[in-house]
């Protein structure tokens, strides 16, 4: 039996293809893929479903002073729930789609995708800072200026070294405002990006003190503070999916809608490997 061969047009309306794309589009432009664990992505196909995620054993040292004594080698099971759903819909009207010298759909499911991220990058980053309570970085009492976010920034570092917080993949998510005090820091002169590109879509701006730094406007504000974060991607487990996209023929229109469902979930798992910041 030979497969079908769809044109370009019928292509755009095949679920599969369509939420492949927005997936793509919705990881380019997220800060959460780059700031999280999404080990799990593929293991997630609706709402409702649960992941395990089993923790690394811990293996203790002892000293050793003529006999050798096994222990059992354990680990915790820490449940991941998909809770979390939104999606849209828009309309493809069949005499717009004819007459527009513009790809509709491509241009909508862009949209979409962008739309996408903000909504769900501003329910996890304005709700994790709640799990994160052991190494906090708070500015009450000190607003945070040019002259002093730096300091913020390394009592951050200075608390995920206490806390043996591995090095490599450190980032740190901030507001505009202060991404901005620490250009005009005394890091000015060194250029704190790096280099002569531009920021990408997904909100890197370059690295500090081992940090690779994102600038994100859906963090949350509490009390005149923004919570931002800084650590590692074990602190946070994340999983999003673009679990279903379909078309159905509107009944009142000469046209389609089109609909797409994402279905997500996020914890924090790894406290230690977060630092939260509060800065006015």
């Amino acid at each position: 039996m030979a497969f079908p061969t769809f044109s370009a047009a019928q292509q755009k309306f095949i679920p599969e293809v369509f939420s492949k794309k927005l997936q793509a589009k919705f990881y380019a432009a997220s800060v959460l893929p780059q700031i999280s664990n999404t080990d799990w992505q593929g293991e997630i196909s609706g709402q409702g479903d649960k992941v395990h995620i089993r923790s690394v054993p811990t293996v203790a040292i002892n000293d050793y002073t003529g006999s050798v004594t096994y222990a059992d080698v354990t680990t915790t099971d820490t449940e991941l729930l998909i809770d979390q759903a939104k999606y849209f819909a828009f309309n493809a009207d069949d005499i717009l789609a004819q007459q527009s010298d513009i790809d509709m759909v491509n241009q909508a499911s862009q949209d979409a995708a962008e739309q996408m991220k903000i909504s769900v990058d501003t329910t996890v980053l304005g709700a994790v800072y709640s799990g994160i309570s052991t190494n906090v970085v708070d500015d009450t009492g000190t607003v945070a200026t040019a002259s002093n976010i730096l300091g913020y920034v390394l009592d951050a570092g200075q608390k995920l070294d206490e806390a043996n917080v591995p090095e490599s993949g450190r980032f740190i998510v901030l507001a505009p405002k202060h991404v901005n005090m620490l250009k005009q820091s005394d890091l000015k002169s060194v250029n704190i990006t790096g280099d002569g590109t531009s920021p990408l879509r997904n909100g890197n701006v370059g690295t500090i003190d081992r940090f690779t730094v994102y600038s994100s406007n859906n963090l949350a504000t509490v009390s005149s503070q923004k919570m931002s974060y800084a650590g590692t991607k074990h602190g946070i487990a994340f999983a999003s999916q673009i679990s279903q996209v379909e078309t159905v023929r509107r009944e009142a229109t000469f046209g389609d809608g089109v609909r797409g469902l994402n279905v997500f979930g996020y914890k924090v798992v790894k406290e230690d490997a977060l630092c939260l910041l509060k800065l006015t």
